[in-house]
């Protein structure tokens, strides 16, 4: 069996658990986003969803951001510009990039990592892509990310096919707004 054979039976095995973990009405963000983590091999807090809430996204994960305040629609914001060009990209040297990192500040009560001076990394590396909703609206946007201290501690580089994975759980994703907002 290749190589390619196995990732797209993982990639498959991803979007089943979590077509199946959305069919429970009970499924929480918590669970959706964490079983996200999983699949890209990320901490946590390295996940984030945020809805569409008139001209504004809201963060409906992780926890910690959702009182931190929303990104304007109108900002230039990597979130919002998602949003706005409905495009989904990917950044391997987003520090280099130019964004707002007032989100990056946020202390999490709750690591990964039960190292505590990890918390100060940075986003190094994002993927970012448009859910939509009903109608094509855009709904939110799902941002999985790296962090690290520098590039090489933030682990290996996103490629076109997570980003391809992560447009086809947007969709999953989707489903699962239209229920819970």
């Amino acid at each position: 069996m290749t190589t390619q054979t196995l990732a797209a039976r993982g990639t498959a095995a991803s979007l089943d658990t979590l077509e199946d973990l959305v069919g429970h009405e009970d499924c929480s963000v918590e669970q959706l986003c964490g079983e996200m983590a999983k699949v890209f091999r990320v901490r946590g807090q390295e996940v984030a969803l945020l809805r569409v809430d008139r001209l504004m996204l809201k963060f409906l994960y992780p926890a910690e951001l959702r009182s931190a305040g929303a990104i304007p629609l109108s900002s230039s914001a990597i979130a919002a510009r998602t949003a706005n060009n409905r495009r989904a990209d990917y950044f391997n040297n987003f520090a280099s990039v130019q964004h707002s990192s007032v989100f990056e500040s946020v202390k999490f009560a709750v690591s990964d990592i039960p190292n505590s001076e990890m918390d100060p990394q940075v986003i190094q590396k994002i993927m970012t892509v448009p859910v939509f909703g009903g109608g094509n609206r855009v709904a939110g946007v799902i941002q999985v990310s790296r962090k690290g201290f520098d590039l090489n501690s933030a682990g290996p580089d996103f490629t076109p096919d997570d980003l391809e994975l992560l447009k086809q759980i947007a969709k999953v994703v989707g489903v699962f707004l239209s229920r819970n907002v």
